[in-house]
């Protein structure tokens, strides 16, 4: 009963934006944490860079390097958040039912998280071949 109220209550602030800094950056992981709980794509992705990451340590990138890793990881993270967010919206807005434009709007959303996960590729290889490399030829 009382988490239903708490949920209620939720709803009816829903709307509005928090004056709050704690509240607001507890609204920003709950998306998050909605995210990788609802997304299989946003769970590989964090596996992959975890992975990426470690690989890079190993690897030994210098820190510039490893920035640019960083930074390529959280483009296709947020970007997936955002994938979810517009999907999620379509939804609510179609009532799931078939509309061209809310297949257009996903399917684009969608495919901007594909370019970002391509370009986190090119950018991967970039920096680990060359490393990699070095460790053959010694």
């Amino acid at each position: 009963m009382k988490n239903k109220a708490k949920l209620l209550k939720s709803k009816r602030n829903s709307y509005s934006t928090s004056k709050n800094l704690l509240i607001s950056f507890r609204y920003a992981f709950s998306g998050i944490k909605y995210t990788f709980k609802n997304s299989r794509n946003f769970k590989i992705q964090v596996l992959l860079a975890f992975f990426s990451l470690f690989l890079g340590y190993i690897l030994q990138l210098d820190v510039s390097d490893y920035l640019i890793l960083l930074v390529t990881i959280f483009s296709v993270l947020i970007l997936e958040i955002l994938n979810t967010s517009i999907e999620s919206l379509v939804d609510l807005v179609i009532k799931k039912k078939f509309n061209n434009l809310a297949k257009i709007s996903k399917d684009c959303s969608a495919g901007a998280v594909l370019l970002a996960s391509i370009n986190s590729v090119i950018i991967g290889l970039y920096l680990f071949i060359p490393k990699i490399k070095l460790l053959f030829l010694n």
